[in-house]
């Protein structure tokens, strides 16, 4: 028998702590693709859903490992690795999407884009400016 038919023996705590975590990972989701299907510009949609997608992940990773880790009396804990995958990558795709975007509409001349700040001659990237 698999692990879902014993669902039933699930302590009342348990059922609880799992109800919760689920629920609030699928609000936090929803919440996400409300956002994005709202919000009017690329910019401003590409927040809700990064925002959604790790703390959403989250909320399910820990509804499941409690589930699992009651049912089978010992720690389930792999689950982990998704919630570290989605919470490194999900961040590095929305830089990634905003840059590209970014540099697009900057070449097209799209009104409303910030221009690209001058390089000083003595300032390098990553040096730290100091206002006298």
């Amino acid at each position: 028998m698999s692990t879902i038919e014993h669902a039933g023996d699930l302590p009342d705590w348990a059922a609880l702590a799992v109800s919760f975590f689920l629920v609030i990972g699928a609000g936090l989701t929803l919440i996400g693709t409300i956002g994005f299907v709202r919000l009017p510009t690329f910019y401003e949609r590409i927040h809700a859903p990064t925002l959604g997608t790790s703390w959403g992940t989250g909320g399910i990773v820990m509804a499941s490992m409690i589930f699992f880790t009651v049912l089978s009396t010992r720690p389930v804990v792999h689950e982990i690795l998704i919630g570290i995958f989605v919470t490194v990558t999900t961040p590095v795709t929305l830089m990634l999407l905003a840059r590209a975007t970014l540099h697009r509409d900057r070449a097209e001349g799209n009104p409303g884009v910030p221009a690209e700040e001058p390089v000083e001659a003595g300032n390098r990237e990553g040096a730290a400016t100091r206002a006298d």
